[in-house]
């Protein structure tokens, strides 16, 4: 029996996934431990939007399994997916922009879940203060870094036991990205497991464990975040 820290909480095995006939992913494998947080590096285009919507169930792969919590949900559409406990940030963001900071919370509303404290409206505003201070504030009249936070604020309240982020640091103040990554560690300490994609090195390096680099569809490098060297992402990262 492994402890806690040591249970595999998402696997991916053998990941192929297309855009119509055109293959994307091949035969990709990655996974994430209970209280890990993982960061997928690599060039636009690699594939690493495509393997978050392959695991939420947007993109169904061709082949391949991704079990959850040991249940596979390779075939699941993505509300099942959500429901089990597994909360996705996309890049683009998606609030609702007419609804207040706290009609977005009441959207994302699930259930709590075992073993977790509950996230709560006043729980998530000490986390995000800013939004504290704007909670009946539209989200459309939001900032990029507090739209940014909405989004992982909304998720949160579906009390998942993990949560996938895409390029979340992408376009924000430096500011913004200290306090975005703070806050991930903050997730960490509450038991929340994270994977994420992320172009910024020095980010990831703060919030991360571990690191997969993703090359033309496929894994190329798995390693801790601290051994990887500047050589391998310059080499499979840069653009």
């Amino acid at each position: 029996m492994t402890n806690d820290s040591q249970e595999i909480i998402l696997q991916v095995e053998s990941l192929r996934a297309y855009y119509g006939k055109a293959q994307i992913l091949f035969d990709l494998e990655l996974e994430v431990r209970r209280r890990e947080v993982v960061v997928l590096l690599g060039r636009n285009g690699a594939g690493k939007t495509t393997t978050f919507k392959s695991v939420m169930g947007i993109l169904p792969p061709r082949k391949g399994t991704i079990t959850y919590k040991g249940e596979a949900i390779e075939k699941l559409p993505p509300f099942k997916t959500c429901a089990l406990g597994l909360g996705y940030v996309p890049e683009d963001r998606r609030i609702f922009s007419s609804l207040s900071i706290l009609e977005n919370f009441e959207v994302g509303r699930q259930p709590p879940r075992k073993g977790f404290d509950p996230w709560t409206p006043e729980r998530l505003f000490e986390l995000f203060p800013n939004l504290g201070e704007r909670r009946h504030q539209a989200g459309g009249t939001l900032s990029g870094g507090e739209q940014q936070m909405l989004t992982i604020a909304r998720t949160l309240m579906g009390n998942p036991e993990m949560i996938i982020l895409d390029e979340p640091s992408e376009g924000l103040a430096p500011v913004i990205v200290d306090q975005l990554a703070k806050t991930l560690l903050k997730l960490k300490q509450e038991g929340v497991s994270i994977l994420l994609a992320e172009q910024n090195l020095n980010f990831a390096k703060f919030v991360c464990d571990r690191a997969y680099i993703i090359y033309q569809g496929s894994v190329c490098h798995e390693s801790t975040i601290d051994s990887l060297s500047g050589e391998e992402y310059e080499k499979y990262c840069s653009i």
